[in-house]
């Protein structure tokens, strides 16, 4: 039997935590941005970005475990959240 490092066990709830805290930090802020970008009426925006942030969580959670490592993960969730977190910012002063 194989036993499992507590290196391992780290890894795998590090990435837990960043699929599921800034998945949803990440999700929000997608959801947010696309709302406002969309140019519609803003119940017709607000439920395509809805509708979209599953599929954009979906894709954080399957990309974070799919990473070469846990640092990386959290890298690219928390340099993505910052990018759109800017343009978030950015468009609702425009705004």
């Amino acid at each position: 039997m194989t036993s499992i490092t507590w290196r391992y066990r780290g890894g795998v709830v590090a990435r837990t935590v960043a699929a599921i805290a800034g998945g949803y930090v990440l999700t929000s802020i997608a959801s947010s941005l696309i709302a406002i970008a969309l140019p519609l009426p803003r119940a017709d925006a607000v439920s395509i970005a809805t509708l979209l942030s599953f599929v954009v969580y979906t894709c954080v959670i399957l990309w974070v475990f799919a990473t070469t490592s846990a640092l990386r993960a959290w890298t690219g969730v928390v340099a993505a959240s910052a990018v759109l977190g800017a343009a978030l910012w950015i468009a609702g002063r425009m705004a």
